[in-house]
């Protein structure tokens, strides 16, 4: 796979610094039950990475002091962890609202089949990835039989009640452009699957969540193979909007990689970009026992570029 941290150096992004920290988006496991062409995880079958007993524990110890308000679980598929279902009831017991990024076809696999019944019992807010409305187009970016297989992910959540209007239960679905360019504004997006997916599906849910592909791990790599890599990097650039600095996500959360190790976001993550404290050449779980991060400076490159384009882009959907 091509490496595509030395094509983002350029840093003239603007520089950001941290707010309060409400979100620790921990990464439990880069195996997943799929391999898609837009993950900038490079998650797959044969991923074996996950987050031991020890910084678990250490996770926890971290809720209870923070102010922490969302746990944000992914992945690979997250739901592949063996204590997944374990740190979803503390993080609930502590009061935490619970974000499981779920690729749907996971409630297929053996072993969890009462996925969607654990999840809606403790109340979890899911964020279902869904990048078209046409099976087609699904089945071409994440596998043959993909689309079916989430279709019934979606039909099983909302027999329990998720994106039922009144029940409390969100399902959330995510977007990703299919190759480099920008994502269609959210809210007409929105409108057209809710539209397809009920009346095709009898399927219902809350938000869509549109967000730009990222430069970077297995979509980068593609899009230098094919030659398109700073094409889309000035179509980036060119879409800067200032007005999207001021929510992106980096200002209140922590990505979590599954040793423990703390990074501005994801993406960062993926690049190997870690969080920097003073004092250390990488920053630690146990280092937010005693540090606070208000005020601390972004690790920022030119993948940036994606959260600001347009519409902006962030875990929770547009910005503008």
């Amino acid at each position: 796979m091509h490496a595509t941290l030395p094509l983002l150096n350029a840093l003239d992004f603007p520089p950001l610094t941290r707010g309060a920290l409400t979100t620790l988006q921990v990464n439990l496991t880069y195996e997943c039950n799929q391999r898609c062409l837009h993950c900038h995880v490079n998650a797959g079958p044969t991923r074996t990475e996950r987050m031991d007993d020890a910084t678990l524990a250490l996770l926890k110890q971290v809720i209870a002091t923070h102010a922490v308000q969302t746990l944000d679980l992914t992945g690979g598929a997250p739901e592949m962890h063996p204590r997944f279902r374990e740190l979803v009831q503390h993080a609930r017991a502590e009061g935490l609202q619970v974000i499981d990024r779920c690729n749907l076809t996971i409630m297929s696999e053996p072993g969890h089949d009462d996925l969607a019944a654990f999840l809606a019992n403790h109340q979890v807010e899911i964020s279902a990835s869904l990048p078209c409305y046409a099976r087609d187009n699904v089945d071409a970016q994440r596998g043959d039989g993909v689309f079916a297989r989430s279709i019934a992910g979606l039909q099983a959540l909302n027999a329990q009640g998720y994106g039922v209007e009144g029940s409390g239960l969100i399902l959330n679905l995510v977007y990703n452009p299919q190759g480099p360019s920008l994502p269609p504004p959210q809210a007409n997006l929105e409108a057209a699957y809710k539209a397809h997916l009920e009346e095709d599906f009898g399927i219902v849910f809350n938000h869509l969540l549109t967000i730009t592909n990222m430069p970077i791990q297995r979509f980068g790599s593609t899009l230098i193979s094919k030659g398109t890599f700073h094409d889309y990097m000035q179509l980036l650039r060119d879409s800067y909007r200032e007005d999207n600095l001021a929510a992106v996500m980096c200002k209140h959360l922590v990505s979590v990689d599954y040793q423990g190790y703390l990074y501005d976001c994801d993406f960062n993550q993926m690049l190997d970009l870690p969080l920097p404290l003073i004092g250390r050449e990488r920053s630690h779980l146990r280092d937010l026992l005693a540090q606070r991060l208000d005020g601390n400076p972004i690790v920022t490159r030119d993948h940036c570029f994606a959260c600001t384009a347009g519409q902006g882009s962030s875990c929770g959907g547009a910005l503008a």
